[in-house]
């Protein structure tokens, strides 16, 4: 795509929403320079300290009232939360439990899981099938061996476990 000011190959793509509508403007390294945008700007690592604090104040229950805290099961200090974002363990869920509540209720409206469920896929399903197959071959074999009184209980019992 070319830069809309100079033909140039335009490496910077801003779009603008104004009254409702959508503006798209591309432009190379040196006009967009020239519009103060920083064509390549410095990669930022996300830090929950500063999403904590651009929520405000911690009122009762949210993770700023929590002063400090330390998992027992793996050492994992409050601190150290708040400046990676990552728990240590599963334990730490409970561990820090009373600051977590309140940041879950400000960031998702809620303190328990609302959304879809994850559901496997039927874990007997596997199972029947293998067992249809084993059956199956069976069958063949009893048919085969002209043992048509084990075919014909072979075959009742596959009637029972397909699908219909």
């Amino acid at each position: 795509m070319k830069c809309e000011r100079c033909a140039e190959e335009a490496v910077v793509h801003f779009t603008q929403i104004m009254g409702g509508e959508m503006k798209t403007t591309h432009l190379c390294e040196t006009c967009a320079a020239e519009k103060g945008l920083d064509p390549n700007p410095p990669p930022q690592k996300f830090q929950l300290s500063n999403l904590l604090a651009q929520m405000g104040p911690g009122g009762e229950g949210s993770a700023a009232s929590v002063v400090s805290g330390t998992c027992s099961f793996c050492g994992l200090e409050l601190a150290d939360f708040r400046e990676s974002g990552r728990f240590g363990c599963p334990h730490c869920y409970t561990a820090f439990e009373k600051g977590l509540r309140g940041l879950l209720r400000r960031i998702h409206g809620a303190t328990e899981h609302v959304g879809k469920v994850y559901l496997p896929v039927d874990p007997t399903a596997g199972d029947r099938s293998r067992r249809l197959d084993g059956l199956k071959r069976k069958l063949q074999r009893a048919v085969d061996s002209e043992d048509f009184e084990r075919a014909a209980e072979l075959r009742d019992e596959i009637n029972a476990i397909e699908p219909v």
